[in-house]
């Protein structure tokens, strides 16, 4: 992933996620596949007001994929109505591919200017998902202005979890929960704790929000000192992958939701 603090030019996007600058499909996809270039809903999304700031791809061995392959871009928008949520930035999570693995897919996430951690709320609806197939760039502005509601909802839901307070051993069932969703049973090469220690002093907080920016910020991030199932010492790695960082981030955020019901509601 590549972000920036201003709108991401063409090469800025071209030397991190060719695939978005593709000018043809895949030589695999059939005569119904409807091919538009992500780039060409990009000017069009732009000229809506939508402006591309991160931008990532996936990584293929396969000869002749890497043009092709799955992408994200992350958007944002400049309506008055999608303020700040703390140090938290409302975006839009665009993701597609041109060899068939993905169509074009929408979700709301917010990123935090603080620790640089890009969070996609994975149950606020369900994804925005338009197929290649149709007036797809057409479908793809008007997933968009969906989705805008979307994280005016999640606005709303980021300001309960920051007036609900964990504690220590709700905290502690939090982060084991989080390491299950990353390590199969009897893998996890850290402890559960680890995930709950802040890296900043403005994160010592407890409640859910500052809990669940913790836990994410160590489990994406990595660099957590651990030991392996036999016995060698290691740091736990970032999680680059596109597919691995949404997934991750929408159950971190469904795992949140569910704690704050569970909390809300006894």
């Amino acid at each position: 992933m590549y972000r920036s603090a201003s709108p991401l030019t063409r090469d800025q996007i071209a030397r991190v996620a060719p695939s978005v600058l593709a000018t043809e499909p895949h030589d695999s996809r059939g005569e119904r596949y409807a091919y538009i270039p992500t780039i060409a809903v990009l000017d069009r999304l732009s000229a809506e007001g939508f402006l591309p700031y991160a931008v990532g791809q996936t990584v293929t061995r396969v000869p002749g994929k890497r043009n092709f392959t799955k992408h994200l871009v992350r958007l944002r928008h400049a309506s008055s109505n999608l303020v700040k949520v703390g140090d938290s930035i409302p975006e839009i999570v665009l993701t597609n591919s041109h060899d068939g693995t993905s169509s074009y897919q929408l979700a709301s996430g917010f990123f935090r200017l603080v620790c640089s951690n890009g969070l996609v709320t994975g149950n606020i609806t369900e994804e925005v998902r338009v197929r290649h197939t149709g007036h797809v760039a057409d479908d793809v502005i008007e997933g968009c202005t969906r989705i805008l509601d979307d994280i005016k909802i999640a606005q709303g839901r980021i300001g309960e979890y920051q007036s609900i307070t964990l504690a220590p051993e709700e905290q502690r069932l939090f982060a084991q929960s989080a390491t299950s969703l990353r390590w199969d049973e009897g893998t996890t090469p850290i402890r559960p704790d680890q995930l709950l220690i802040p890296r900043r002093w403005n994160d010592e907080s407890n409640d859910l929000w500052t809990t669940f920016n913790r836990v994410q910020e160590n489990l994406i991030k990595g660099g957590l000192r651990g030991r392996a199932t036999t016995g060698r010492r290691l740091s736990t790695r970032a999680v680059d992958s596109v597919n691995e960082n949404t997934r991750l981030n929408k159950a971190l955020w469904a795992l949140a939701d569910g704690l704050a019901k569970l909390k809300t509601n006894g």
